[in-house]
């Protein structure tokens, strides 16, 4: 029998490197062009904290999904919902350029009605992407995943470099500026002149508006790859056939065990192989020595149930903080130091994301002291980053290089730390299999539920930040 040889077919993998950019980019594009949109919305600096909260309600996409697929399996598609969600993202990213500034009179106050409806949906195709193109990519060779994961990394990293080139115009000015008004007492014209001190803010290169059509290109192009994926012959030929059946292991056999003609044993896809779980049970049959070499899953238990109850409260905690507490309170942290340390702290913090990600990959480790000791480490940053907001508008330092250099430096280590928590626990659940990555999902969501919206309390309800005119100061 004629062997297969391993190929690497570029062209697929540039094509699933752009579908995975999709995943994340508008969410991530949005977040990075925060610095600008707050300095128009109306709700100000408390703006994130809206949108924390809403991004977390926006996970009722991924729970209908599962819901879904539990209660009527087989019924529900990933490619039809990935037609369906990528479709949603485009037209939210091609209305964003027309209708961000957009707002509504609503319970007493102008609020971004447009651009809190659009980002709710945006987060909707975000989250509802995390349960449905992983499944897609089942249906290709594992080398594949590689650039799945260095697309969606890529996600948060180029909207970050176009926000950086973008800019924010600098720092704000307090300009004295006079007013001339006319009146006329005893049938004589006086005219007096009043001064006041204006909030000028600069134009970035380019406006929000450009940015926008930056994200809905990405969307089409998201859009048009997956297209591909399915269509194009080159990228049919790196195809695998799925079949689950049950369990955490999966074990690959030739197709040719299964039906499938083909001269030598194969089927017409030239690197197809069938994925079938392994059970236990009397009425399947173990797999044979041959195929033995092609199991691509094996589960293995390991954690004690003291060391799985500390994981995940450690990764609540940790989602907690870094995607519902600190993005909700980062204007406050960050504007009293000016835009420019602002646009720099949610630029470079969004690229540390994608960047421990990666050092997690070449540097793994299963060490609890060290999770541990890793996530004291961005608790106690991220303390210091709650100060700022606490004492906001006039937190330590302020007015100094020093200070703007700590809070962006601070943004950046956070993110960086508690990134690499999160995935070095991920990895850990992964070996543990189904159940535990189950629960893992579980408490990030609930942690990420749960810091959103204490946070949006204490901003908005029992409002414990201040929020001030830099000519005021």
């Amino acid at each position: 029998m004629e062997k297969r040889r391993s190929r690497v077919n570029i062209p697929v993998h540039v094509i699933v490197i752009l579908f995975g950019i999709g995943s994340w980019i508008d969410i991530n594009g949005l977040w990075v062009e925060l610095p600008i949109i707050v300095q128009h919305a109306p709700e100000g600096w408390s703006l994130p904290s809206y949108l924390a909260v809403i991004i977390q309600l926006a996970n009722l996409g991924p729970i209908a999904f599962t819901l879904a697929r539990v209660f009527a399996p087989g019924k529900v598609s990933e490619k039809v919902v990935i037609y369906i969600i990528v479709v949603i993202g485009a037209i939210s990213c091609l209305l964003l350029p027309f209708f961000w500034n957009h707002t509504s009179f609503l319970a007493g106050a102008n609020h971004s009605t447009a651009l809190l409806t659009l980002t709710f949906l945006l987060a909707f195709v975000d989250c509802t992407s995390s349960v449905t193109f992983l499944p897609f990519m089942a249906t290709f060779s594992a080398p594949y995943l590689t650039s799945f994961f260095i697309g969606e990394g890529l996600s948060g990293l180029l909207p970050s470099l176009v926000a950086l080139g973008q800019g924010v115009g600098g720092n704000p000015e307090c300009r004295n500026v006079s007013y001339t008004n006319s009146t006329v007492v005893n049938g004589t014209v006086k005219n007096i002149t009043e001064y006041h001190n204006v909030y000028i803010t600069k134009d970035p290169n380019f406006p929000v508006e450009d940015f926008f059509w930056f994200l809905f290109t990405m969307m089409l192009v998201c859009g048009i790859a997956f297209v591909l994926l399915n269509y194009l012959p080159l990228a049919r030929r790196e195809h695998v056939k799925v079949t689950e059946v049950s369990g955490d292991a999966y074990n690959a056999v030739p197709s040719s065990e299964n039906g499938h003609s083909g001269e030598n044993g194969y089927s017409p896809c030239s690197n197809c192989v069938e994925m079938q779980s392994t059970k236990s049970d009397s009425n399947i049959n173990t797999p044979t020595a041959s195929e033995s070499d092609v199991d691509v899953l094996i589960t293995k238990k390991s954690l004690s149930r003291g060391g799985y109850i500390y994981l995940l409260c450690v990764q609540a905690w940790v989602n907690a903080l870094s995607n519902g507490v600190l993005p909700s309170i980062q204007s406050y942290s960050c504007l009293p130091y000016g835009n420019t340390a602002y646009h720099l702290a949610v630029t470079l913090a969004n690229m540390a994301n994608p960047l421990a990600c990666f050092i997690s990959f070449f540097f793994p480790t299963k060490s609890f002291v060290l999770v541990g000791v890793l996530s004291l480490m961005g608790t106690a940053v991220g303390g210091y980053i709650l100060a700022l907001a606490a004492l906001s508008p006039t937190p330590v330092l302020l007015g100094t290089t020093g200070g703007v250099f700590l809070v962006v430096f601070a943004w950046i280590a956070v993110v960086g730390l508690f990134s690499y928590v999160r995935v070095t626990i991920g990895s850990i659940f992964r070996e543990e299999g189904q159940r535990a990555l189950l629960w893992c999902g579980v408490v990030i969501q609930a942690g990420s539920c749960v810091g959103a919206i204490v946070t949006f309390l204490f901003v908005n309800v029992f409002p414990m930040f201040q929020q001030n005119d830099p000519c005021d100061l």
